[in-house]
This record gives C-alpha cells, structure tokens and sequence, in this order.
C-alpha cells in the first residue's frame, strides 16, 4: 500500500492503476449502494479517485488510505444525489444483455445460471443496506474478509456476523436448496475453487471478472537470489530473506509472510478444484513448476488440478501477461484451463528439481530431456541459462542487452527497464530485479555503467525523480566488455545465484553459456 501511494505521490502512472484497481470494485460497490444506479456509481467513483489523487499528500498514514478513500466515495456520492439526475438504463437490464450474449454458447445452461442469479439478486435487494455491502463484496466479487475490514472500517467479526444474518434472511425467500447451491458452488469465499497466480494486478482483475472462487497470490521471485530444491528449509529461508533484503529492498518479515502462504496451500483439500494461472515466461514458469513440485508430492485425494497457461491472447498484440487483460477478457478465459495429469505434474516438477538444483549437470540434462507436456518449459529453462556468464565476455543476457542498449542510445533508467523488459519478455523480469542487476553493473571497481545525475543508486523501494532522470553511460572496462576484450566474470568476486547456481565469492564458475549454440559450455 505505502509503495503505492508513494509511487503515485511522485506520478507514477502504474502506481495510480494499481491503486485503482485494488478498490474500484469496493468503491464501485458502495457508491451503487447509494445510488442504486450504475452509471452515476461509476461517475461518482471517478471523481473520487480524482479528488484522493489531488489530496494523497493530505493522507499522513498509507495504512489509512482504506477508509479514507471511502469517506471521499460517500461523499462523491452524496453531490450526485444533490445534481439533476439524468434518465439512464438499469445496471439489470445492461446485465440482461450480457447474459443473453453469453447463452449463445451454452444457451440451457446459462439460462439457468441467469434465472438463479437473478432469484438472488432480488432476495439480497430486501437485505438491510449494510448486508447487502457485505454480500456484494464478498460473494459477488470475492473481496477477502480482511480487505472489507480494511475498506468499510468494520470489524472482520462483525462481518461475519452480517454475512451469517444475511444468509439466514435469505433462506427464507429463497429454497434451501438454492441458496446453498449458489453460495457454495458459485460464491461463499471460493470454498469450491481455488485460483493460484503471481502479481495483485491480476488478481484484481481476476476478482472483478466475475470469476468465482477464492485466490491465492503466490508472491516470490524464483529468478533471483539463492534457491534451493526444498525452499520450506528454514536456514535456506532465513539466508534468501536476507538476500532478497539486501538485493531488492524487500523486508525481511514481508518475504516471510510466505509461510501464510504455504498455510492456505497446505489446507488445498478444502477445494474441489485449483486453477493455476500462469504464463510463458520464466518468472511464471519457475513459479509453476515449484508448484507442481508441491504438488506432485501430495494425495490430491478428490481435488482437481487444473492449468491456465498462455503466451497469447486475441486483440493484444504484445501479449506479456495477465496484468493486461481487462476483466471482462480474464472472465472469457473462464473454463478454458484443463484437468492436469500425472505427466505434466512430474514434468512439472523435474523442471523444477533441475532448475533449483547446484549442480550444472541437472541443468545440462534437463536441456536434453522431452518436455513437450509442458509446451513452455523448454524456451523458459533455455533463457534461465542464457543469464549465465557467456563464452565470450562473461556477461549474461541481461548485462549484454543493457550494455548494447545503452551503446544505442537508450540511456535513462525507466525507458532503458523497458526497453530491455521488451527485448527479453521471455524473462518475465521485474522492476525490483532489473534494478538490482543495474545497480551491478555501476558498481566500482569493476563498473561496466557510470550513472549520471545522482549521487548514489536510491533505494529500491522509493524511487527518486533524480533517478529517473539519470543518465547512463559506458565505462571504459565496459566497452571492453562488450568488445569480447575483457571478461566481467574473472573480475568480479560478489556472489550472485542463477537458479539454483552460485556464481562468484570462491566459485571459479567452470562453466559458460555459448549464446551460438544455445548449451552450456564446462571449461
């Protein structure tokens, strides 16, 4: 949250979508509750983003953004009702319309889901005001109990007493049978289905696409710092949290919020299904084979594995993940994940086993295996190993794509993230990683980068208007790097991992990446 709002502070566009994203559909939610119409609940909850936007550095406490944000909503809300009201159509009848484009594919089914729906629907509107905030939040658009507390400033106790009264209400309007099939198969908190995915961006989207199901935001980076094969090992864990501490700027105690993670994990035979949403690129392919580790290792008993994997979608020219698809397009995507078997499970998990593995065999074997199950993981596993020190100079594909675009012009650190990002989409890289490879490259005495404009490389966390407008440029040692002169690996001493490789600090790295014929070379 205080990432956000400092990043929106400073006028980073990403920064403000993720804020509004994460609390359009609470917002979108209340102000309807006011206005009982969709179209002024949209108009008031623009300008309300407007009105926080021009007011954040008003807001003394990130954490207070919630309710603050919400005070501003009811507001917004209460000037529309003061305005001429403008004849416009019922958000029902837009949804009608919706439906009847849907039935097309499944016109029986999706009649029934319809007639259902709306059944309920018009059972919740007899609901007192505040139960009908909390069935909207949580059934239909499958907030968590915590982000309503947040949000609405009401106890998560409270909460469930409201849901739980709501409920019994709606039993009595509705046929037992109904009202349980539906909260239970469709709505209640996903207790029939759990999605799994990277990035609160697109989970957002998930959530607002209508979707059911409860989701699991995995959060880690398996393409930086030090992995190993059983990544629950608490040394290994304690060493890595330090590490990505120290690289990336990120806490301690927040990395180590993955054991609650872990937990929901654990707990997976509550679910009928588990949906696993992931992409092509490595970032996502490391995340999903440590996964399927996981579970190649469990009974799943009667819980279904389903996978989502893509590298495309229609009408997106420069498909590079989930975080770009609206919601409306993530909920077209709804059913299209298939049941996994065994044999992509243990693919799966042998991609995973070699990836995190410290001995350079697994990683050249893997190269040679038939991994066609999983119809990524071969160009996903060849670009991890691309980020070994080359043949030529010692440079790994980051550190030359950066150096031959800084030679070409591309000298300021955002359009140079970018531009690099682009070039190497296969690599799923972030900001936070590409930051720390940057800030490798500038250091002394072995600088490949010179930054100028600053004095020193800011803290990862809180970027700074003098870093973004910093200039670049080549080092002498650099040219002769990227000249194949000199080798940048023989130089350095600092320790970095490439999967489950260290590289440096004691370690003569015996071994290369020949970026001609795409293998590892043992010197």
């Amino acid at each position: 949250m205080k990432n956000w709002i400092d990043g929106a502070l400073q006028g980073e566009a990403e920064a403000y979508e993720q804020l509004m994203t994460k609390f359009r559909g609470m917002a979108l939610a209340v102000a309807y509750q006011k206005l009982e119409d969709m179209f002024l609940a949209e108009d008031a909850v623009q300008e309300a983003f407007t009105e926080a936007f021009a007011n954040l550095s008003k807001l003394d406490n990130p954490d207070a953004f919630p309710g603050w944000f919400k005070v501003i909503v009811e507001r917004q809300c209460y000037r529309q009702m003061r305005r001429k009201q403008h004849v416009t159509v019922p958000v029902m009848e837009i949804q009608d319309l919706f439906q009847e484009e849907d039935q097309a594919h499944n016109p029986e089914e999706q009649a029934l889901k319809g007639e259902v729906h709306r059944l309920l629907r018009e059972s919740i509107s007899i609901l007192p005001s505040s139960m009908q905030l909390a069935v909207e939040l949580f059934y239909f658009q499958g907030y968590s109990l915590k982000e309503m507390s947040e949000y609405l400033g009401v106890n998560v106790s409270a909460l469930k007493k409201r849901l739980y009264d709501a409920r019994s209400r709606l039993r009595r309007s509705l046929p037992v049978a109904d009202v349980i099939s539906v909260f239970t198969d469709l709505y209640e908190g996903g207790k029939g289905m759990l999605h799994i995915m990277n990035g609160d961006h697109a989970a957002d989207r998930l959530r607002q696409s209508g979707i059911q199901g409860e989701i699991l935001v995995w959060r880690e980076l398996y393409t930086f710092g030090p992995l190993t094969r059983e990544m629950r090992n608490e040394k290994a864990r304690s060493e890595r949290a330090q590490y990505l501490e120290q690289h990336l700027g990120i806490p301690q105690t927040e990395y180590l919020r993955i054991k609650e993670l872990e937990q929901t994990l654990q707990a997976f035979h509550q679910y009928k299904e588990i949906v696993l949403w992931f992409e092509y690129d490595l970032y996502d392919q490391a995340m999903l084979s440590y996964l399927l580790h996981y579970f190649k290792e469990q009974d799943l008993r009667d819980t279904k594995l389903n996978l989502l994997c893509i590298d495309a979608y229609p009408d997106i020219e420069h498909f590079r993940g989930l975080g770009q698809l609206t919601p409306s397009q993530i909920g077209r995507l709804s059913g299209t994940w298939h049941v996994m078997g065994a044999e992509e499970i243990q693919a799966g998990s042998e991609f995973w086993t070699a990836y995190a593995s410290s001995d350079i065999q697994d990683h050249k074997d893997y190269l040679l295996k038939n991994t066609s199950v999983l119809p990524f993981a071969h160009t996903a596993f060849k670009a991890h190993l691309s980020r070994l020190p080359s043949v030529s100079n010692g440079l790994g594909v980051i550190e030359q794509s950066t150096l031959e675009a800084v030679r070409e012009g591309v000298d300021s650190p955002y359009p140079l993230f970018k531009h690099v990002g682009n070039h190497l989409h296969i690599l799923g890289m972030g900001d936070l990683e590409y930051w720390a490879h940057l800030k490798r490259m500038t250091e002394e005495p072995h600088a490949l980068l010179q930054l100028n404009g600053v004095q020193a490389f800011p803290d990862f966390q809180q970027q700074h208007d003098e870093f973004r407008h910093s200039v670049l440029s080549l080092t002498d040692l650099g040219v002769q790097v990227l000249n194949g002169e000199a080798d940048w690996t023989l130089l350095r001493k600092d320790k970095s991992w490439i999967g489950g490789l260290q590289i440096g600090e004691g370690n003569d790295t015996p071994w290369r990446w020949d970026t001609v014929n795409e293998t590892v070379v043992i010197l």
